[in-house]
């Protein structure tokens, strides 16, 4: 005799606050988890940078070296590199270990809003207000970049690299995919300036907030819309969105203070979440499990699927 197969459990979601970390920086411009997502970096408006443990939520180490307010943050696939932005118009790769600065890149004609690894940690690419996106080589003393993407007609406010493919997200409403091995450029128009985009995890979709209060799921291949996601409100702050990290759900920063999470095949409001009474600025989620950074003001929270003293017993089990 055939049992039924058990319902599957609804994807569970990152609803209970699990620490509270005063980063003691200014405002945090962006908080991102590390590739493993063991460690968190906070990028503060007191030009430095900080990295954290997330289990401990305890500071690490703090980098200083740029002079103005740092926007933006990567970790090397193994952990021994980070990356960083700023206001002052400076890219700097560190030496995690040591606290020192590495490489000083300069050649943005402004502030630079986005930076990212390549996956072997190769390359660094930024996007900054100027509306270039430069690749600089991370293992060559040469100090200007080996390739400057300057399609965009505004600033470059988010960039996401996968493999051999570059999404970028411009204020001049448009989103582009470079196919960087096939020397192509893709380009779907959203009315709206970009504030944020991302890949799927699987490969197939991009994910794009804007200014219109509007998350849009578009497919990678045909540009063609699979889903608007709505009910945050995002009118004058750069915030990020991004996808769970089995792609069930998009979530939202939004300048209610909350950050909103939707089915992704529905569309419907499956969560939101209360985070405080200014606006989320940046939100990040761990790679692989249910856990979600957001950053308001000057702090960072954990949030998890459950309360801290469960997660305990089940990681002690």
């Amino acid at each position: 005799m055939a049992f039924p197969q058990p319902k599957p459990e609804p994807p569970q979601l990152p609803q209970h606050l699990l620490k509270t970390i005063d980063c003691k920086q200014g405002a945090v411009r962006a908080v991102r988890f590390n590739v493993d997502g063991n460690y968190l970096m906070s990028c503060g408006s007191d030009k430095s940078l900080k990295l954290w443990s997330v289990g401990r939520g305890t500071l690490l180490k703090t980098y200083s070296g740029h002079g103005y307010e740092v926007l933006d943050a990567d970790s090397s696939y193994d952990n021994s590199q980070l990356c960083s932005c700023s206001s002052d118009k400076t890219v700097i790769l560190w030496d995690v270990a040591s606290g020192q600065v590495t490489r000083k890149l300069r050649g943005h004609a402004g502030k630079v809003n986005c930076v990212q690894f390549n996956e072997e940690a190769t390359v660094i690419l930024s996007g900054s207000i100027d509306g270039t996106v430069r690749c600089w080589d991370t293992r060559s003393r040469k100090n200007e970049p080996i390739q400057v993407l300057d399609e965009a007609r505004d600033s470059i406010s988010s960039l996401k690299v996968s493999q051999h493919e570059l999404l970028t997200g411009s204020v001049d409403g448009r989103v582009r995919r470079y196919d960087l091995r096939m020397g192509q450029l893709h380009v779907d128009f959203i009315s709206s300036p970009i504030t944020c985009v991302c890949f799927s995890q699987d490969g197939q979709c991009t994910l794009s907030s804007s200014l219109d209060s509007t998350v849009r799921l578009l497919d990678k291949s045909t540009g063609e819309m699979l889903g608007e996601y709505t009910g945050h409100k995002m009118k004058g702050y750069k915030l990020d969105c991004c996808l769970s990290s089995k792609d069930t759900h998009v979530l939202s920063c939004s300048e209610d203070g909350h950050v909103y999470c939707w089915d992704l095949v529905e569309g419907s409001l499956s969560l939101k979440l209360p985070v405080g009474k200014a606006v989320v600025q940046s939100l990040s989620f761990h790679p692989t499990e249910t856990r979600l950074l957001t950053a308001m003001e000057g702090r960072v929270q954990v949030w998890g699927v459950q309360p801290e003293e469960a997660e305990e017993d089940i990681q002690a089990s």
